[in-house]
């Protein structure tokens, strides 16, 4: 290789490395996950499947009210202290959290009444909360929406 050729390669090689210095910050703010910028991080924590519709007659029973659910998943490794989260549907009829989800689980939030454990926690509610067109909404401590599921006709049939 000629040696004008070598300086050729090497200032296309230099300037190269500049642009990609130059570009790296652009890119980490793009990515930057809530910190600063008016963007929610990405939560490990997620709302899974939601019986909506009891199974059986709607008779206000506890057994009744019970069947209706929603399961809130960790997706992550590690625990997450969900103290303060709370789970809404559109009627603003609100559940708060006081538990810490292990990595890898989850639980599922029974309307009616019942003895929590690890797997299952329970409103204490004597009404049904979640109708045939709704949103279930879970947000964290600070009020931050974590994550939402629609479902019914005034939402397009999504679940």
């Amino acid at each position: 290789m000629s040696r004008s050729a070598r300086r050729i390669t090497a200032a296309v090689l230099a300037s190269g490395a500049l642009v990609a210095a130059a570009a790296l910050p652009a890119v980490a703010d793009d990515h930057d996950h809530g910190h600063g910028r008016g963007h929610a991080p990405r939560s490990a924590v997620v709302l899974g499947k939601i019986q909506y519709n009891s199974p059986g007659r709607d008779n206000g029973s506890n057994r009744s009210l019970n069947g209706e659910w929603v399961t809130v998943t960790n997706t992550s490794r590690h625990s997450v202290n969900l103290r303060g989260w709370t789970l809404r549907d559109e009627s603003r009829r609100t559940y708060r959290f006081d538990l810490r989800l292990p990595g890898r689980s989850s639980v599922r939030v029974h309307t009616g009444v019942g003895r929590d454990s690890r797997t299952d926690v329970y409103q204490d509610l004597r009404r049904y909360v979640w109708d045939s067109s709704d949103t279930a909404t879970l947000r964290d401590a600070h009020g931050h929406k974590v994550d939402s599921k629609s479902w019914g006709h005034r939402h397009g049939g999504r679940h």
